[in-house]
């Protein structure tokens, strides 16, 4: 119960959502730099602190335009992401979480792996 009452004076605390709507805004717009660098045939969307990954040409913005998607090229890239220790969830189907404990430094070696694994991903298929 205190753990809980703690994590309720935590998201009530003054900033805290906007703060965190930061660090997600620079975790998007960082993959979304990456994606536009490169010219990878996939997209990024971002909803406050949730954000998805898809490998499609096309704006994801259901479940059909999901399933059309290259889960294999997501299956290389979760790999290679797990290989540089950033944990996502390992369908394209779920959402990668930002949270207040994500430091700056945590984000920029996100963006790095990414950058790193969207090449690695692109180059096997």
């Amino acid at each position: 119960m205190s753990a809980g009452i703690a994590t309720l004076d935590l998201l009530a605390a003054p900033g805290f959502y906007e703060a965190l709507d930061t660090r997600a805004k620079r975790l998007g717009d960082g993959i979304a730099a990456v994606l536009r660098e490169t010219g990878a045939s996939a997209t990024a969307a971002r909803v406050g602190s949730l954000l998805t990954l898809f490998f499609s040409g096309e704006t994801v913005r259901d479940y059909a335009g999901a399933k059309k998607c290259d889960t294999r090229r997501f299956a290389t890239f979760f790999r290679a992401m797990l290989d540089r220790g950033v944990f996502l969830a390992p369908s394209q189907f779920e959402a990668l979480f930002v949270s207040s404990a994500h430091s700056d430094a945590d984000i920029d070696r996100t963006i790095s792996a990414f950058r790193e694994s969207l090449a690695s991903a692109m180059e096997s298929s």
